[in-house]
């Protein structure tokens, strides 16, 4: 499914975000940025080590990564040539915060892409595995938010990559509630 928002496109696609040939792809990280399960490990190990260096790099120089934030290393042996590491809320029932920590993480990856010019990111869906964010919410929130960004800082392509087909459903009904 693809729209369009001014001069960029918003693409849903299912597949494997490690293998997204956009400039940019988005990390699903956690705070200490050294690599984890799920999207996180996938995309260190298939970057290579040079991630994980340009990674504690950053936490020497800066600490933890807070939830919302945002930092970007090279891409490694990725096709993407940056990995954007941003780090999502755990769900904790909705009450701390949760929704407007999402919001913030997509937005400020996009910030930090903007900083470094590029013109096409790739997503996963931040926060919906091991950090339990109800995905159908997650989805609006995320779509919401870089639709948003789009209307007021063009860019040429972001993509969500959506693992399963189950997904990719959840984020096509939200974009198709938003039209």
């Amino acid at each position: 499914m693809e729209i369009t928002i001014g001069t960029s496109r918003l693409v849903l696609v299912q597949g494997d975000i490690t293998r997204a040939d956009t400039e940019a792809i988005v990390n699903a990280a956690n705070a200490s940025l050294l690599g984890g399960g799920g999207v996180d490990g996938a995309i260190h190990r298939a970057g290579g080590p040079k991630i994980l260096e340009a990674c504690k790099a950053i936490v020497a120089r800066q600490g933890r990564c807070p939830t919302g934030e945002a930092v970007v290393t090279p891409g490694g042996d990725l096709k993407a040539k940056y990995v954007i590491h941003t780090v999502g809320p755990v769900w904790s029932g909705g009450n701390r915060g949760e929704r407007e920590l999402l919001a913030k993480a997509y937005r400020n990856s996009l910030v930090v892409a903007r900083q470094k010019k590029i013109r096409s990111v790739a997503y996963p869906s931040i926060s919906t595995g091991a950090y339990r964010f109800p995905i159908e919410e997650a989805a609006r929130i995320a779509l919401g938010t870089v639709r948003d960004s789009l209307e007021e800082n063009a860019m040429a392509e972001v993509r969500f990559v959506l693992f399963c087909a189950s997904d990719l459903r959840v984020y096509e009904n939200a974009l198709s509630e938003r039209n």
